[in-house]
């Protein structure tokens, strides 16, 4: 498995894990794809973009992950609600890999914005993590 598929399993399994989160996206609500039928909140891992950070005594990479908080059809204090709770579950926390080991995950940024195709808001979430 290579680290950004370990990666992804974590964060999946670590925001699933979340009652407060659960509560708010419902089943299903965490995947790795847009379901345009799907009207309700959700979260969608959108990108984890990885890059060499080898050293010359130790292999390492960084992974830029993007996520986006959905709110379906509620507003921008719903996607806010979410993108909070990504960020609480995330941001230094301690995820345990299979296969790679996390040197840290730390929250850049988040942009929250009306997303007219998806009659509903969206934040953009983004993580940078380092594995070796």
């Amino acid at each position: 498995m290579s680290a950004a598929s370990a990666l992804q399993t974590a964060i999946v399994a670590r925001l699933g894990g979340d009652a407060a989160l659960s509560a708010k996206i419902g089943p299903g609500g965490i995947r790795d794809r847009r379901i345009d039928r799907r009207d309700g909140p959700a979260v969608v891992i959108v990108e984890i973009d990885s890059r060499d950070l080898s050293t010359g005594t130790e292999t390492g990479e960084e992974h830029l992950v993007t996520l986006q908080a959905l709110s379906g059809e509620g507003g921008m204090k719903t996607v806010q609600a979410i993108a909070g709770d990504v960020r609480r579950l995330l941001d230094d926390a301690e995820l345990v890999l299979a296969g790679a080991a996390l040197v840290s995950i730390l929250h850049r940024r988040t942009v929250c914005r009306r997303d007219a195709a998806l009659r509903g808001h969206v934040a953009e979430i983004v993580f940078r993590a380092v594995t070796e």
